[in-house]
């Protein structure tokens, strides 16, 4: 019987190329969602977590925290195999909360290579990733730059 064994499906540093894009699956953010990054984060701002405060507030419904979003974009991109069992570090980012994520919204990432930067010295070497997440209306809601140190080949 032959054994089982896990393999990384990620792409190798050498394997990046500038240009290089993806769309990730979508994920519906969810009340649960919410509930358990408040109690995760500590951040139970009535925004997020009271539905009567957060009714006659600025935007009328709760708010999905910005950070939730951020990790569940994050999470979306490893599930896409991409980084899958290759990333080293997650060394970088810089995002912009453009609009809301109510619950209900769906939300996927579009990402592009933008850079490369080998580290030998690392076992790999930098890349940037240009990203934005897009609700299910085709809003950007999210945007910023991603760099993670991903593993070499050698």
């Amino acid at each position: 019987m032959s054994e089982l064994k896990y393999k990384p499906r990620g792409l190798h540093f050498e394997e990046f190329e500038i240009g290089q894009e993806l769309v990730t699956a979508a994920r519906t953010i969810t009340e649960a969602d919410i509930v358990n990054f408040a109690g995760l984060s500590g951040d139970f701002n009535a925004i997020h977590t009271d539905a009567v405060y957060a009714a006659q507030d600025t935007f009328g419904q709760r708010v999905a925290h910005g950070l939730l979003v951020q990790a569940i974009a994050t999470g979306l991109m490893v599930q896409s195999g991409v980084i899958e069992g290759t990333v080293l570090a997650f060394r970088e980012l810089t995002a912009k909360f453009s609009l809301p994520v109510f619950i209900g919204d769906t939300i996927h990432v579009q990402a592009s290579v933008v850079e490369t930067k080998e580290f030998r010295r690392l076992g790999g070497g930098n890349v940037t990733i240009k990203y934005g997440v897009i609700n299910h209306e085709g809003k950007t809601v999210q945007r910023g730059e991603w760099i993670m140190l991903i593993k070499s080949k050698m």
